[in-house]
């Protein structure tokens, strides 16, 4: 079972997580909204979970293949919907970035699995009505 514990750190929204072997994550909003900045935004948390969880799912692959992964980087942006609360991500365009001893037929091969098989915060999102798209770039 997984338990995050969430504590209150400061007069404001900025929050920690802890998990249940204790890694830490801060969360805050900006300042424009009230808050200090000195921390991840929850919906942006999400984002990086995404790229978190389909990154594990791609170094699997690869190394399942033989693959020398040199660098994998992303880029991931994200719209959310607009007049709606809650606001959720609309569209998500993932650029995964490799160098490696991987082609990129291989690097879009995994980001694939990943994605529309593997990856759970991916399928969360999807089931939640975001659209997820990507494109692989090789360095």
């Amino acid at each position: 079972m997984a338990t995050i514990n969430l504590k209150r750190i400061d007069d404001d929204y900025q929050f920690v997580t802890t998990d249940e072997t204790g890694q830490l994550l801060t969360l805050d909003i900006p300042v424009d909204q009230g808050g200090h900045g000195n921390g991840v935004r929850p919906m942006q948390a999400l984002l990086s979970a995404l790229g978190g969880c389909s990154g594990v799912d791609i170094v699997m692959i690869l190394k399942k293949q033989k693959e020398t992964i040199e660098v994998l980087e992303m880029v991931i942006n994200g719209e959310r919907q607009v007049g709606k609360e809650p606001a959720l991500w609309e569209t998500i365009h993932i650029i995964f970035k490799f160098k490696g001893t991987m082609t990129k037929e291989r690097a879009e091969k995994a980001c694939a699995l990943s994605i529309d098989k593997y990856c759970s915060v991916a399928a969360t999102l999807i089931a939640a009505g975001a659209k997820i798209t990507w494109a692989v770039e090789m360095l």
